[in-house]
């Protein structure tokens, strides 16, 4: 752990510490918490913001990682550099909305750093009306009936992208509207990339034997 987390991960502490479990910081809204944060950078409220939200974090840091202390490192980075970053929510969506994406970017980045790559949509462009169900498209169920152990095999095979598209629709539940907003591209080019990580994952899968 570098000195910067743990001068961090002090903080933090303190900050709850000081706040104890009853603070009046707990009925703000997540907007109104960091409308406050960014004002004087206070890690006090910082702390509030932190236990709001790590269990989300960590639980999707998890989704990329290979182990639970990797997860745990990845979530520290992840509220490190959200501390820098919280002035660049501007509110144009829910801060939740606003944090699983900033959560999702930087452990896709994060997978990908050793291929000295930044993460990028390779979907195709299509119009919506060009968008349809074929035969050849991989249904739910297909996804749905594979075994656990060898479906996790399967997924860290795949590309970190195709991993964390199939994590977000069918683990987290998220709709096609909600995927076009966090990955910010169109819901045909999310259909399309789902239809496309979906194929890649039921070929690994059978790979598999």
């Amino acid at each position: 752990m570098t000195f910067l987390k743990q001068l961090f991960l002090i903080l933090i502490n303190q900050a709850k510490e000081r706040l104890g479990k009853n603070s009046a910081f707990d009925k703000l809204s997540d907007e109104e918490l960091v409308s406050k944060i960014v004002a004087k950078n206070d890690t006090l409220l910082f702390g509030v913001l932190y236990d709001r939200y790590v269990p989300m974090v960590y639980n999707k840091c998890y989704g990329f990682a290979r182990s639970q202390d990797e997860a745990e490192d990845l979530t520290q980075d992840v509220f490190l550099m959200l501390f820098i970053k919280l002035a660049s929510f501007k509110g144009k969506s829910k801060f939740s909305t606003w944090l699983y994406s900033f959560t999702y970017n930087f452990c896709v980045n994060y997978v990908n750093r050793n291929k000295q790559r930044k993460m990028s949509d390779k979907s195709v462009p299509v119009e919506e009306t060009e968008y349809r169900l074929t035969e050849e498209e991989v249904p739910d169920d297909a996804i749905f009936e594979m075994k656990a152990n060898k479906l996790d095999k399967a997924l860290n095979e795949i590309s970190a992208e195709d991993k964390s598209i199939l994590l977000l629709k069918y683990q987290d539940g998220a709709s096609i509207k909600e995927l076009s907003e966090l990955l910010e591209i169109g819901e045909s080019a999310v259909k399309m990339r789902l239809k496309r990580a979906k194929a890649k994952l039921v070929e690994t899968y059978k790979s598999l034997g």
